[in-house]
């Protein structure tokens, strides 16, 4: 079993950059594939990035193309989320989670979540 820990989230002002982190125990860790997700408050959790921990492989919601980036230290069992030029509907929780599909959006493709780590973007 593989229990994901968030950190990293917080208050930031608009513009501003915030670089999140997911630590997973297991020593196969490299063997997985990580996604992030986000809950933005009274909507639905939604896809932001996956990764490959093995390959190394990224995809991204659209949405967040070009200011999202997911990255890996297999090193440290950790996975990032360096999110930059922040904007208010960015505000969310934002949750990891470890795949038994890789790359997927479908929530239902992941099996262990962590607790998730609040951001919330100031105006």
């Amino acid at each position: 079993q593989v229990q994901p820990v968030e950190s990293g989230g917080g208050l930031v002002q608009a513009g501003g950059s915030v670089r999140l982190s997911c630590a997973a125990s297991g020593r196969t860790f490299s063997s997985y594939c990580m996604g992030w997700f986000r809950q933005p408050p009274g909507k639905e959790r939604e896809f932001v990035a996956a990764i490959n921990l093995r390959s190394g492989s990224t995809a991204y919601a659209d949405s967040v193309k070009g200011r999202f980036t997911i990255s890996r230290d297999n090193t440290k069992n950790t996975v990032f989320l360096q999110v930059n030029s922040l904007k208010p509907e960015d505000t969310a929780v934002y949750y990891c989670a470890v795949g038994v599909v890789c790359m997927s959006p479908d929530e239902q493709k992941y099996r262990f979540w962590g607790q998730g780590t609040q951001v919330t973007v100031s105006s």
